[in-house]
């Protein structure tokens, strides 16, 4: 079995840069391997610092990048040479690629330029740059295989950046996630910043509750504001996830309770949802209220033909609703062979350790025929037992003529 290592990014309050670096290293990170894999960078004038902090009662780590300071505006394209020079894990250079990737492209859309000659301001500093690749190091130093995410938070009002006041959440920001599920707070405050926007754009395989895992460890990651009510975290759940594990094939079961329909015409029901689709159906004796006798007819359908077999099921029986419940099957792999028995073609489904002949053409024999249905079936596949037992019989025991000649 091979386990698969994920990261679940929870943004309930947003994502920066900043937080996402120390939500991993709140989750196990060593900082200095992640400082050792940010030294493979030709990026001199700065250091990493880690903080224990509280935000609204619950503990974090705020990760501090001390720069020079420096009035360098670098491009999409000088940032892409910076990370190929580098001396970085492959991954690392990957994903950081991503990122800035990422955020080149929603800022080329908004300024209407390629996106390799895009400006970067704030995300070009040198604050920015070792958030992402840090990162990026610290999901490595995890040894995380896949990122997903949550819906995104983000606040609301106006915020001020290099090109002036700009709306809240950043132009940004909306570009890079364009397609992610997001959640509106009324909160006068930049939760989501581009950077921590583009990790989770560029990363996420996927968006939602947090995946099926078996949890190794968690972390938070603090913003530098106090939020009034609400604490400035990014939590981070690592845990791994095992990708053997069968997913079963969905379907939906639908059903109805029905007092006031006859034998006659549940068993046509039942053949009317057969044909329409459904995988299976079926009619269970049930007790409704006050004690009156009725009865449940069920069908398994695939969920694209959920409204057809339902309004079948509603014609059918006369009922006014019909409820329905997702459900998984795991069905065994089958075949469909054909035996000849006595001149008349019988089908024959054949999986793990069973053949089952056909009804319908063992019925249809037996009708013409005069014998017993039971009969034909026992017939039909021991034919087919035998036929798979000896594929080759000889027409008659072997004779001088058989053997080969000296």
């Amino acid at each position: 079995m091979s386990a698969t290592r994920v990261a679940w990014f929870h943004c309930f309050s947003g994502i920066a840069g900043d937080m996402a670096l120390g939500a991993l290293i709140d989750a196990g990170a060593d900082v200095d391997e992640v400082r050792t894999i940010l030294d493979g960078l030709d990026l001199p004038g700065w250091a990493l610092d880690v903080e224990p902090v509280l935000r609204n009662g619950i503990g974090g780590t705020k990760a501090h990048v001390l720069q020079e300071p420096t009035n360098v505006v670098r491009t999409a394209s000088h940032i892409a040479a910076l990370l190929d020079d580098a001396d970085l894990p492959d991954r690392v250079r990957r994903r950081a690629h991503a990122v800035f990737d990422a955020l080149a492209v929603a800022e080329g859309r908004l300024h209407r330029q390629p996106p390799e000659q895009v400006h970067f301001h704030e995300v070009g500093a040198i604050d920015a740059i070792v958030d992402v690749v840090g990162t990026c190091a610290a999901l490595e130093v995890l040894g995380i295989d896949e990122v997903a995410c949550s819906p995104v938070a983000n606040g609301l009002g106006t915020i001020r950046a290099a090109h002036g006041v700009l709306p809240n959440p950043a132009p940004a920001v909306v570009e890079l996630l364009r397609g992610a599920p997001t959640v509106g707070l009324d909160v006068p405050v930049e939760l989501t910043t581009p950077t921590g926007a583009a990790i989770v754009a560029a990363l996420a395989g996927e968006w939602g509750p947090i995946p099926d895992m078996t949890i190794q460890s968690a972390g938070f990651g603090a913003g530098t504001r106090e939020l009034d009510g609400r604490p400035n975290l990014v939590q981070v759940v690592v845990g791994d996830r095992t990708e053997t594990l069968e997913r079963g094939q969905p379907v939906t079961l639908l059903e109805v309770n029905v007092d006031d329909v006859t034998g006659e015409v549940l068993a046509h029901a039942v053949a009317a949802l057969l044909d329409a689709g459904a995988h299976d159906a079926w009619v269970s004796p049930i007790l409704m209220k006050k004690g009156r006798p009725a009865h449940k007819v069920s069908a398994l359908a695939d969920p694209a033909l959920d409204a057809q077999v339902a309004q079948v099921m509603r014609d059918e029986t006369g009922s006014f609703g019909v409820r329905a419940a997702r459900l998984e099957r795991w069905p065994s792999a089958r075949s469909t062979e054909v035996v000849d028995l006595d001149g008349d073609p019988v089908r024959v489904k054949v999986g793990p350790g069973r053949a089952k002949a056909e009804f319908d053409d063992a019925a249809a024999i037996a009708r013409r025929t005069g014998r017993p249905v039971r009969d034909v079936i026992s017939h039909a596949e021991a034919e087919h037992h035998h036929a798979h037992d000896h594929p080759h019989p000889h027409p008659h025991p072997p004779g001088p003529e058989d053997t080969p000649p000296a």
